[in-house]
């Protein structure tokens, strides 16, 4: 079978890499890629925004694609699997109306309040409530507190302002500076929870789901979690802190309330379902929803899965998942991000990245392109997180080291990446 995938980071690049190891799968394509998928799929430079879905359909048709599997977001909430339904092309992702999980933090937080589903206390507001928000700012006597903006902010919609100034700004950002557009229409002003935050990624098809191992990521560009909240610097998998009993509770207090929750709303939900969860003396609160499968929390879970990730994938798109328990790797996963200079504020481009030869044919080492491109014979940096440098072994020190160690190999200008990714998991070990 023929498969296309839709978009162009590094959660992607784990996805085609996967993906390419199934029996099943004759060629795959990818829109619009990035210089590692390149290696490995037929790369087509299609604009995925929603005024471009036509030409998906076209490339689908001209291709002979059998499934479609949609990496990003954006164009799950702009209804691109209602746009390939009525159509009548299989793809892997939820639905507008599903979706919404992602796209409105106001409609996930209002389900969860609905079916008494754990997550931090919060206050919707609209924009045309911004003094309301403001007076209840000023009133509030207990700090941080969290600002959300409701829709798709490219990862920048959620500030933990640490007084009541910093609140107020981040209300500004959103109601009077516009600094989401109509992401910003609506705020959630929501309680800071202190806690250690784990990561579980789920198959649904619309009826059951199916949990993957947990994984955990670092959201700070710095190491010690400090500086501004990024995409994400790195992750791991599987998480020590998170016993069976613990894991336990995050599926059956929130994973599986939330499917039920959804069958009872009539909200069909097929593809991923991210689950951010915050645990609290061993107590799990929902933080947030994705409709996608995360990054960089991917690309440590996919290289631990010895299941076909294929027929999962066709079982989810076709509604008929198999309720079967998926196989594990023992070995424990590491991902650094290596990002450009400038970000998470600015990113830079153009610049040739050396040290990729000396990974060419390792089993050991998988890199995972995000903001590459090739330019004259040469791989270069494409945007904020260009790079993701994963292996596997049996003891997190032991990955850490190879990790590291392939990370020193890797030099472009102004590269800036973490030192302590999975440290807490190794000093477990």
């Amino acid at each position: 079978m023929n498969i296309l995938v839709i978009g162009s980071g590094g959660r992607e690049h784990c996805m085609v890499w996967k993906i390419s190891k199934s029996p099943l799968v004759e060629k795959i394509y990818a829109a619009p890629g990035n210089a590692g998928i390149a290696e490995i799929a037929e790369c087509v430079d299609i604009n995925i925004s929603k005024n471009n879905f036509d030409s998906l359909i076209k490339l689908v048709e001209d291709k002979g694609i059998d499934l479609t599997v949609v990496g990003p977001e954006a164009p799950l909430v702009d209804g691109i699997v209602d746009y390939f339904d009525l159509k009548g092309y299989k793809i892997f992702g939820p639905n507008r109306q599903a979706a919404a999980m992602e796209g409105s933090k106001v409609f996930a937080k209002e389900l969860l309040q609905k079916y008494g589903i754990p997550t931090p206390d919060g206050i919707i507001f609209k924009k045309e409530n911004y003094e309301e928000a403001r007076d209840y700012i000023e009133k509030r006597s207990s700090f941080p507190v969290v600002i959300k903006a409701d829709g798709l902010a490219a990862g920048k919609g959620v500030v933990i302002a640490d007084d009541k100034n910093q609140a107020i700004e981040a209300i500004k950002d959103c109601f009077i500076r516009n600094r989401f557009g109509s992401s910003g229409d609506r705020i959630i002003i929501e309680d800071f929870l202190s806690g250690y935050e784990v990561s579980v990624l789920c198959l649904s098809d619309g009826k059951k789901i199916i949990p993957m191992a947990p994984a955990q990521d670092y959201k700070r560009i710095f190491d010690n979690d400090r500086g501004k909240n990024t995409g994400g610097m790195g992750s791991y998998s599987p998480v020590p802190m998170v016993e069976n009993q613990t894991y336990r509770q995050i599926l059956n207090e929130i994973i599986f309330p939330t499917g039920t929750a959804m069958v009872r709303e009539n909200i069909k939900y097929k593809g991923i379902l991210y689950a951010g969860i915050l645990i609290i003396e061993e107590k799990p609160y929902l933080l947030e929803y994705n409709c996608r499968f995360g990054d960089p929390e991917t690309q440590v879970v996919l290289p631990r899965l010895k299941d076909d990730l294929v027929p999962l994938l066709l079982e989810c798109a076709e509604g008929n998942l198999i309720g079967k328990k998926l196989d594990w790797d023992e070995d424990k996963c590491v991902c650094v991000i290596a990002a450009s200079e400038g970000y998470p504020e600015s990113s830079s481009g153009g610049d040739i990245i050396k040290g990729l030869d000396y990974f060419k044919d390792s089993d050991d080492i998988i890199i995972f392109h995000a903001g590459t491109k090739k330019e004259n014979g040469s791989v270069v940096t494409n945007g904020g997180r260009v790079l993701g440098v994963v292996s596997k072994a049996g003891s997190f020190k032991e990955v850490r080291e190879k990790v590291y160690s392939a990370m020193d190999k890797i030099k472009f200008r102004g590269i800036q990446y973490r030192k302590d990714i999975a440290l807490k998991a190794e000093r477990s070990d």
